[in-house]
């Protein structure tokens, strides 16, 4: 038998405005500059440049119906036309400092790394077949320079997609014409592929000779670091080995780098933020660098001036002030939007700062304390989430270099003594102590937490394997040298 009954539950929602803010809050300068742009595009009642308030002499209210559901006749003009003198700040935004430059982001130029191949090919002679062989060679060469497909998966395709039959011999044979274009390298399947390429084009010498005879033949004991093998298969001296590795070391393993995102944007990064330091004190300033100043548009308001003075009022009159009123609260919204979004990120970073006090006045890595999301939330009293967004994708321009905000954060650790130290102070000593070594005998994980041990931070060796993987440290065979 089915029972009925009634239950209460409270739930927290988001609205629009709130979730609109969290997306703002998130962006870094330049996706906020055209997130900017983008608003005063589709709101014609948001404006850019300064507006004087002498010359402005209707101002908007700053508290308005928010109502969802909206008559026009309802709409009271006079929460949107006053004489009474309302701050600025309520009605425009300034996000423009006089110091600021404005910059625009670089673009590469030149030819992209597929037409450069086609025009070299372009200079050899080929029946109709070959040609469309060889440019359907070029087409599957990736970024890097390399063709990471099957010989027998090119054969198919050419068969399905351009009707042309052709067998492994004539593949190979073409692939060969393509692997002489330049730069150097390029077309191989492998890597050992592309660094034999390379050193046949170098000049002969014995250390070129033994370069080749290795990457052909030992190509997997070099890339181990396996010399010892090495030494007794070619019966050499660790000297002649030496001679060969560094021809080896000048090769370039990716062809197809010098080319990698021709006719894109090239990467550019704006810091959100600037800390220096003055008289030996901290100073923090939010950069707001291409960011115009905002203000709701005049002729808006006037037109709301027009239908409250006008006795016959018609439906068109009604649907357009409809209209203009959900234009102004969107551009008042926004206003207020970005003033929030000002503040949350300026108080957020002044706490990070004054947190981390002692490594910004020294520039000392290992001076940096423990934190974490939760220690800031505290202190500004804010949400763990907002903190997150402010941390995650910006930049902060600092005496020492421009750094990623989310890097000041780190757990923490108990040394012998049992303070706490950030997990960040550890890994410094941690690369400290690598590059010291002696690289003919590298330490092993073992003996690195050793001697951290010694330096009175007692980590496990799967801890150090764990910190030395996240600082792209290879294991100590890979790091030994002749």
């Amino acid at each position: 038998m089915l029972k009925q009954s009634l239950q209460y539950k409270l739930s927290q929602k988001l609205s629009p405005q709130q979730i609109q803010l969290m997306k703002l809050i998130q962006l870094p300068t330049q996706a906020f500059e055209q997130r900017l742009k983008q608003e005063i595009e589709e709101n014609p009642a948001l404006e850019n440049g300064k507006e004087s308030l002498d010359d402005f002499e209707e101002n908007i209210q700053d508290d308005f119906d928010d109502s969802e559901s909206i008559d026009a006749q309802d709409i009271n003009i006079d929460d949107y036309l006053s004489d009474d003198e309302i701050p600025s700040y309520k009605t425009q935004a300034n996000n423009y400092s006089a110091d600021d430059d404005e910059k625009s982001i670089p673009y590469a130029g030149g030819t992209t790394f597929n037409q450069h191949l086609l025009s070299q090919l372009h200079t050899f002679s080929f029946n109709e077949k070959e040609e469309i062989i060889a440019e359907f060679l070029i087409g599957s060469i990736d970024e890097s320079g390399y063709i990471r497909r099957d010989l027998e998966d090119i054969i198919d395709d050419l068969a399905f997609t351009q009707n042309i039959f052709s067998n492994k011999k004539e593949i190979e044979k073409l692939l060969s014409t393509v692997q002489g274009l330049d730069p150097a390298g390029v077309g191989a399947r492998n890597l050992n592929e592309c660094l034999y390429i390379q050193l046949q084009r170098k000049k002969d010498n014995p250390s070129r000779k033994l370069a080749l005879e290795i990457v052909d033949n030992s190509f997997d004991a070099f890339a181990k670091k396996h010399y010892k093998k090495i030494l007794q298969k070619y019966n050499i001296s660790e000297v002649e080995l030496q001679d060969a590795i560094l021809e080896i070391e000048k090769l370039n393993p990716k062809p197809g780098g010098a080319f990698m995102g021709s006719n894109k944007i090239a990467e550019q990064i704006v810091p959100d933020f600037t800390i220096n330091i003055v008289d030996g004190e901290l100073e923090l300033n939010l950069n707001s660098r291409n960011a115009p100043e905002l203000h709701v548009s005049r002729e808006y308001n006037n037109l709301m001036l027009g239908y409250k003075e006008s006795k016959n009022k018609t439906k068109s009159q009604r649907d357009a002030v409809l209209f203009i009123k959900q234009k102004l609260d969107a551009a008042k919204w926004f206003i207020d939007a970005i003033r929030q979004r000002q503040q949350t990120l300026f108080v957020t970073m002044n706490a990070i700062m004054r947190h981390q006090s002692d490594y910004f006045l020294t520039g000392d890595e290992r001076k940096l304390k423990p934190m974490i999301l939760k220690d800031i939330a505290e202190t500004i009293n804010m949400d763990i989430s907002t903190v997150s967004r402010v941390a995650n994708s910006k930049y902060c321009s600092t005496p020492y270099g421009t750094k990623l905000i989310k890097e000041f954060f780190s757990e923490s650790m108990k040394n012998d003594q049992g303070e706490d130290v950030s997990t960040r102070e550890i890994k410094k000593i941690l690369e400290q102590v690598v590059e010291e070594e002696d690289k003919k005998k590298p330490y092993t994980d073992d003996k690195l937490a050793a001697l951290l041990k010694e330096k009175s931070y007692p980590i496990a060796r799967r801890t150090i394997a764990k910190y030395r993987e996240q600082l792209d440290i290879p294991v100590a065979r890979l790091r030994k040298k002749l």
